[in-house]
């Protein structure tokens, strides 16, 4: 009979780099009902004055959001940013051709802002690289950052806001190397378009922050050697290169396929070998070219999207597209996405998840309510509680047989601490569905005091949902936490779950 036992080593001076906050980040998209409907709703009950919802915002205050991306996505690159200022009765309505919507430009630009700011996040803007010139680009950043004295600067005032926003990070298109996007380019020919931005942008405002776009996924034909060849051309005129990737287990919805649940439940096999193939590209783009800039990894659309994925809007304004219910595996694999960051923090800076409200999305909401869905648990724990220095942590489990990844420990692990708060943090996931796995924790340096708090989700049914009947079928709740002897704790986790558990430290040194 196999024995369900693992172990974890962890030295809080043994560590991978420190965590950036921005790894906790969200992505609005002029999408579905992501904007209309979601974060912006005049016509519901519950809206303010500027027709954002109080209990929207609550719940994405809960995630605590560092950096937020707008306004797309696939609709940027047929954006017409200058559609969204001015007076709201003089705004055109446009076709969005991406997703086969009417866009009514009433949420734009300054209401985008305003959003950021009442949520307390960094924004981060994408400039249409499609339809969209390098003079274009150059004057939305002028329009967000220049103090007054010029013509763009002088029209924000104009349109009620004096002062600059000072918008920090910049994306430089959006997935240009897919066939379905508006404006696709060619490797080369997007690294050409996408440096003359750069320098047009930064002569605009020299301090910004530039992203420019890598392989839309992993199944692109074109990856990685698009990767290579945008960073090589590229690398020197950026500080960020962008990843996007979902993942999904649709095997559960084909009557032809056996449902493959430990491949989906063991993801982060993928994602870590997704970031280490990018983070090799850019080390041989810095060596190719003698460089001394360091570029970073911005994985800036991040999910699980597989069982809506409608996209066709039929032109309807805040269609019901893409609204996918996530289940209690979907959570954790978001959990291991989470710990994947951790785990990479030498190389993943930014990180924002594709989206916030409504489209691919935790949240859902209606005129009068909104639900969490199961992803929104281990978001809020990782985002509020990881923080400090990621943990290099050794790691013994069983393994068990995937048919995607071969053979993969059944526990999933990341740890941080924070210094400066005496806070640690561990986040483990069992991808077992059927049993139950003793772990040992044993820290190498000093021991905490103790812990002050855990949290686990857990069920039987890898397939249960939350819904508005139910929003508390699946949540995160409080646990029992593990007694400490020395330097030493065990606990057992549940087939099927996600646990966070939190330890005090001794104070540094005054």
């Amino acid at each position: 009979m196999t024995e369900h036992k693992a172990s974890i080593s962890l030295h809080t001076g043994r560590t991978v780099a420190e965590i950036s906050p921005l790894i906790f980040g969200g992505f609005a998209e002029h999408m579905g009902r992501c904007i209309y409907e979601g974060i912006y709703d005049p016509a519901s009950p519950l809206a303010d004055e500027r027709g954002f919802r109080p209990d929207v915002m609550s719940a994405l205050k809960e995630i605590k959001y560092r950096i937020m991306r707008y306004p797309g996505g696939n609709f940027v690159s047929g954006y017409r940013w200058t559609d969204g200022i001015g007076p709201k009765e003089g705004r055109p309505r446009r076709r969005a051709l991406a997703w086969r919507s009417t866009e009514t430009n009433q949420f734009g630009p300054h209401e985008f802002m305003d959003f950021a700011q009442e949520l307390g996040t960094e924004p981060m803007w994408a400039v249409n690289l499609g339809t969209g010139s390098i003079q274009d680009a150059a004057d939305l950043v002028e329009y967000m950052n220049l103090p007054t004295g010029t013509y763009f600067s002088d029209l924000r005032a104009k349109n009620g806001h004096a002062d600059p926003y000072g918008v920090k990070y910049w994306c430089l298109g959006n997935e240009m190397d897919g066939p379905w996007q508006i404006g696709h380019m060619d490797a080369h020919s997007y690294a050409d378009k996408a440096v003359e931005a750069a320098k047009l942008m930064r002569w605009t405002d020299p301090d910004i922050k530039l992203i420019a776009c890598g392989s839309s996924n992993t199944a692109m034909p074109t990856f990685p050697d698009w990767d290579r060849i945008v960073l090589e051309r590229a690398g020197d005129h950026i500080d960020y290169f962008s990843m996007h990737y979902y993942a999904g287990n649709p095997s559960m919805y084909r009557a032809s396929d056996d449902p493959d649940t430990d491949s989906y439940l063991a993801s982060s096999v993928q994602f870590e070998e997704h970031a280490d193939v990018i983070a090799a590209a850019i080390r041989l783009a810095k060596a190719k070219n003698r460089s001394k800039k360091d570029v970073f990894l911005c994985w800036d659309e991040w999910n699980v999207w597989y069982k809506d994925t409608s996209g066709d809007g039929a032109w309807l304004e805040a269609p019901h597209v893409s609204e996918e219910v996530y289940n209690l595996e979907d959570a954790l694999v978001v959990a291991q996405w989470l710990s994947t960051f951790l785990r990479k923090a030498d190389v993943i800076k930014i990180a924002c998840l594709a989206q916030i409200v409504n489209a691919v999305s935790p949240i859902t909401t209606r005129s009068d309510a909104i639900l969490r869905h199961t992803t929104f648990y281990p978001l809020a724990l990782f985002s509020n509680h990881a923080s400090g220095h990621s943990l290099d942590l050794l790691v013994k489990a069983p393994t068990h047989e995937t048919q995607l990844y071969g053979e993969v420990p059944l526990l999933d692990a990341s740890a941080s601490f924070d210094a400066a708060s005496g806070q640690g943090a561990l986040f483990l996931v069992n991808r077992s569905q059927t049993e139950s796995l003793d772990v040992t924790l044993n820290w190498e340096d000093a021991a905490p005091q103790g812990f002050s708090q855990g949290w686990q989700m857990s069920g039987h049914d890898a397939q249960a949902v939350n819904s508005f009947e139910a929003p508390d079928a699946v949540t995160a709740h409080e646990i029992a936490l593990p007694a400490l002897d020395g330097h030493r704790a065990t606990l057992t986790l549940p087939p099927l779950s996600f646990t966070a558990l939190l330890t005090r430290h001794a104070p540094p040194h005054s």
